[in-house]
This record gives structure tokens, sequence and C-alpha cells, in this order.
């Protein structure tokens, strides 16, 4: 009988630099999620990859001078390192500079046009130049841009747009009809409230200010804009046609089961790719999941500052399946996560060296002490402790797999953790060591070391698709084999007189969280140091700008103006918006909301922990809907790039600037 077909895609990476951990994090957990659904049975196809076009592509490449082609070959290689080291088990890793996916976009796009849902037009409006975005007048917020609060001019650009509002009827019924699209729910309730029901204008898809695109092949001034392109990939992958010549690979796999991405691009996934299909006469995917981000504890992780966190650094200090274990256990449903050192110390001090490594160690050197190492059911139970353990190990698939289901990944871990926990609280109920001194008791203790090699064989074989090595590694020193899920309700299943590895193998070898936290330290200086390396002994002379001088004012003008030191204790995109953060300010003992069109310079984790110059006396107002208390300054270059202006020593948060 043939499998049921799973397909599993994450989001493509973008070229634009090497991932951290928070990046990374998608793509262990789908990759937990595929290897799951093969132990279910399932014919799993799943698929990852690079997204390599775009105008930030364009200027890294000419920063590093060298072609966009070598520039994201080199980016992309990167990335499928990581997912190597990482234990990714991908089926295909497409990158959108693939011959046959730029071949099929340009038919998409012209067989969209065809059908009229693209159409030729021009953006005209006020335009932010820093922002590069085009306003109408009723978006203007007191006459200016909305997201960043500067000067806008009228001006107009050629541009193809598609028809986004000729399927918005359409996909809200899909919607409602199908709960199960859009998870979790608040991500759907975003969704319908913010974008869906108050109206879709029309999506540009073709630009004409860079050349880094895929061309549309009958008017090369364009380049298809990256939601186009980047969004296809799912099918393009697997074999779609534009011209209805599909592979049978294609036909057996779309529409996806799941399409795994996070938070910050439901929009794109929810809305614009749904379009798509809806236009191109496809069926949608069942299921798009936008997850939670891992973010880093203190809220700091910048590559200005030397201290991103890479999947790499991790395995480095960890090991393969300890990272895999962290950022799998630490992520809640809906919420964000968290990552520090100390936290990875902690989990692999507690959860792995100890509940799972010494479990597995213990067992293995007591079998040899009390057994040569032989194994074998005696028969000889405690009925109320042996049941209770066998009904503990035995019921946890159904558990796993309900909580699988939900994409409750973290729960899932927790619930085989529970086997573990168990067979460890066994250990303290029946005393092997106190058996052991009377010969009387030696079926019983037989029979108690049996049960726990049995009960971390199965726990083993549930571990396998969240920690494969381990599982191996756990299987190979009890002389046992990873069993099937079909197999994972039944107690007793091992041989008698099996033995075990003479010399059981530490599993995870506990650390010292100071040793850690100052190797941490140690890597961020080397790094620091050899990104500062090159600027001095390169230094040119440092630009200046010079600017039109404004009307001068009087000292009581200027002493009218608040600036205090703000420390940003929380912040996040606003959702309806491009450019703006929110950010909670902790000014002395007061929060205050400010919005910031600083979006572009700064992601909301960089922006946790900063101590900032907040004008504090300046009048609420709301920025795309959401009330700003204050001002965050900045410096700006010529190039429009900002900077915010942050004390040089260290000063409390509410300390007046003057």
């Amino acid at each position: 009988m043939s499998k049921t077909p799973y397909y599993i895609t994450t989001a493509i990476a973008y070229t634009s630099g090497k991932p951290h951990i928070g990046n990374n994090y998608e793509i262990v957990l789908a990759d937990a999620i595929a290897r799951f659904k093969r132990k279910e049975g399932y014919d799993v196809f799943f698929q990852t990859g690079t997204d390599e076009h775009g105008q930030k592509i364009e200027l890294k490449a000419q920063d590093a001078g060298v072609s966009c082609k070598e520039f994201v070959d080199q980016v992309a290689g990167v990335i499928q390192s990581l997912c190597d080291q990482l234990n990714i088990s991908y089926d295909k890793f497409i990158r959108t500079t693939d011959d046959y996916h730029e071949k099929q976009v340009q038919k998409i796009f012209k067989r969209l046009y065809d059908q009229g849902d693209i159409y030729k037009s021009s953006y005209e409006g006020l335009y932010c130049t820093p922002c590069e975005s085009f306003w109408t007048e009723s978006q203007l917020v007191e006459g200016k841009c909305p997201d960043c609060g500067r000067e806008v001019k009228p001006a107009s650009e050629e541009a193809y747009f598609f028809k986004m509002s000729k399927y918005a009827d359409k996909l809200i019924k899909h919607i409602n009809e199908h709960p199960e699209f859009i998870q979790p729910v608040s991500r759907k309730n975003e969704m319908m409230n913010n974008f869906l029901l108050p109206g879709l204008t029309d999506l540009c898809v073709s630009r004409t200010s860079f050349k880094w695109g895929i061309p549309v092949d009958f008017d090369d001034k364009h380049v298809v804009y990256v939601w186009l392109d980047a969004l296809t990939n799912y099918i393009t992958g697997i074999g779609y046609d534009a011209d209805g010549n599909s592979t049978d690979q294609y036909k057996k796999l779309w529409p996806a089961d799941l399409h795994l991405i996070g938070k910050d691009i439901i929009r794109f996934h929810t809305i614009y790719w749904p379009i798509f299909l809806m236009a191109l006469g496809e069926p949608l995917p069942k299921q798009v999941f936008g997850h939670p981000w891992l973010l880093q504890g203190d809220g700091k992780m910048s590559k200005s500052k030397g201290n991103v966190i890479y999947a790499d650094d991790l395995i480095d200090f960890f090991g393969v399946d300890a990272v895999r274990y962290f950022v799998l256990h630490e992520m809640p449903f809906e919420n964000d996560g968290t990552i520090t050192w100390e936290l990875m110390v902690e989990r692999l001090n507690s959860d792995l060296a100890n509940t799972l490594g010494n479990l597995v160690n213990r067992t293995i050197s007591m079998s040899n002490k009390y057994f040569g190492g032989v194994v074998a059911d005696k028969g000889v139970v405690d009925a109320d402790i042996d049941e209770d353990l066998k009904a503990v190990i035995t019921g946890t698939l159904d558990k796993v797999q309900a909580k699988m289901a939900d994409l409750k990944v973290a729960d899932a871990l927790t619930e085989i953790f529970a086997i573990f926990k168990r067979c460890n609280k066994y250990i303290d109920e029946t005393e092997p060591w106190v058996l052991a001194k009377d010969e009387a008791k030696a079926d019983r203790l037989a029979t108690v070391m049996y049960n726990l090699v049995e009960g971390i064989t199965i726990g083993a074989s549930l571990l396998q698709p969240f920690m494969p090595e381990t599982a191996e590694k756990i299987v190979a020193q009890l002389n046992a084999q990873i069993r099937e899920f079909d197999a994972l309700n039944q107690f007793g299943l091992r041989e008698n007189d099996v033995k075990v590895t003479e010399t059981p193998e530490i599993l995870f070898a506990r650390l010292k969280v100071e040793e850690i936290v100052e190797k941490a330290e140690a890597m961020y200086a080397a790094r620091r140091a050899e990104a500062e390396a090159p600027a001095q002994e390169e230094a040119p002379a440092e630009d200046v700008i010079d600017i039109e001088a404004k009307e001068e004012i009087e000292y009581d003008d200027f002493a009218k103006l608040q600036f205090q030191v703000g420390e940003i204790i929380a912040c996040e995109a606003v959702p309806k918006s491009k450019k703006l953060l929110c950010s909670q300010v902790k000014i002395g003992s007061q929060v205050r909301q400010i919005v910031s069109g600083i979006k572009a310079h700064y992601t909301p984790e960089e922006m946790v922990g900063k101590k900032v110059m907040v004008l504090v006396n300046l009048k609420p107002a709301k920025l795309a809907g959401v009330l700003s208390e204050g001002m965050l300054l900045c410096a700006e270059d010529a190039e429009g790039n900002l900077a915010l202006m942050t004390p040089e020593k260290k000063m409390p948060a509410g300390a007046e600037i003057c």
C-alpha cells in the first residue's frame, strides 16, 4: 500500500548574510516535524532553500566588490552548510537563481498579465525618499511621512501591479471555511482584522530601481519583485509548470500540507501567496503556521556589536543535538522564546546531562555491575510500581502524537522526557543497590534492570525525530534498535539475555556556566577585533555633512524641550507599517510607548536593552494608528542611514539630558 504524501516547506532564507540561530530555529522545527511524520508512516517531502534576488543583495554585492551571483553563491553555501551541520533531513534545497525557477517565474508573470490580473501603471503620490514609500494625503501624519515623520514630495514611478482586491472575498471565504488554514488562531485574526476586512490595495509586483532580479521578459526595464518571485518556490521546486505541463511530483505533492514560516512574514504567505495561487487556478496549501521568534535574552543580538549567536557557535559549544533540543524545547506555541548562554547551560545540565544522560549511564553501569551486562526479564514484579511505570511509558506515544498534530513541538518533547523522569523515579522506588545486597532478590533486580532498559529504548525511539544522533547513541549502548511507532505502545519486546555495552559513553557532560560565558565573551571579542581591524588599517578621512542652518532660537525656546535617557524594555514591529517600530521605553519610574520609523535600521530584538535619548514632552500623536508618547533621537547620514543617540557612559533611565 502506498504511503500518504506529506509536503512540508520552510520559508527560504534571504541571502543577504549568514543567518543567526533565531533564523535557524525554523529549519530545526521543520526537520523535527518532517522526521516525526516519516515515523508516522507518511511519504514526506521536505523543501527548504534560499531567496536570492533584490536590491539589498545588489547593494551588498557592490560593497563586497563581487558580482551578485558570486555573492549569493557564497551565502547560499553558508546557509546550506548550517542546515547540514544541524542534521536537517531536507529532500530539496531550492535556490531562486535556479534556472528552472527563474523561467517559471517569468511564465507565471506573463500568464497573470495575459489574463488581466497584472497591469501596468505607476505609483503616484507623495514620496518619502528615505523610506522609498508612496503615501496618499490621508495617510500622512501632520503632512509628513507616517513611518519616519520626514517631508514628502509629489512623485511617480512606473510599475506592474497585481489586482489583489479581485480575489479578496474568495480568500476571506476560504479562511472562514477552513479554520485550520492559518495557525495559530491569533495570526488568523490579525490577518483578517488588519488587512483583509479593511480592504486590500493592489500590490506592486515589479521594480525598475534595481537590476538584480528575474527580468520581466516582455518588458526588460522591470524585474519581478521579491514576493512573486520567492513565494512561487513552493510550487516550482516540485515541478509546477505555468503552461500546464507540471510534473507527476507536483501532482502528487501539491497542495502543501504545511508552510512553516516566521510570524513576521505571515501576511505574505496567507494573503499574497493564496491570491497568487487562486489566480493560477491552483489549490491553496492546507496550513500555514506562523511560528514565534527566538530572541537573545538581552535583546542585543547585533552584527555591529559582534555578539550574534550563530548555529555553528552553539554546535561548537554544546553539540548538535543539545542545540536542537534547546531551540525546540524553549519555543512556546505562540509567544517568543529566549536564548541565553546561561539558559543553554542550565538546560543541558538539568535535562540532558542529568535527566537523560545520567539515567542511561546509571542503567548500563548497574547492568554491568550486577549481571555482567546481561539484561533479562525474570518476571518478578511489584505490581503497583511496575504497572505504573509501564503505563506511563506505553501511553506516551498517543500524547506525543496529539501534541505534534497541533504543532506543539515543545510540549511533545516534554511528554517524551516524562518517560526519562519516570525511569529515574523508578530507580529511586526500587533501589537496585539495596536489592543487590540480597541474593534472594536477584531475579527482582534483573526485572528492574530489564524494565529500565526497555523504558529507555521506547523513550529513545520517540526522541529520534528531535535528537536523532542522541537516540542512535542510546540504543547502540543498550544493544537495542530504534523501534517503529506502531510498537511503542507495547512493553517487553526486548529479547532476554542481550548484553548492554561494557563501556557506556557519557551522552552530555555537565558544564560550568561561568566557563561558557567567559568562552562566549572571548569569541565575541575576537569577532569584534576582526571586524574592526580592516577599518583601523584603511581608515579614510571621516565624512562630514553640511546641512542648511535653521533659524536661531533663544535659550528659552530650547528650555521648553525636555530630554531624558530612556531604556527600551520591549519592542515590536507595527503590523500595518513597513517602517515603524513600537518601543516600550522606561523613563525613570514610568514606561512610555514611542513609535519610530527605524525598522529599516534596527530589528526589534536589537532595540531591547538600549539606553537612548528621548524627547519626552512631545505632544502625543498616532503613527499608523498607534499612539506615540515621545520621540527617540537619531543621527542621519547622507544616505539616509539612522543611528540612535545613546549616552557615552552608563546612565540610569530617566537621567536628564542638558
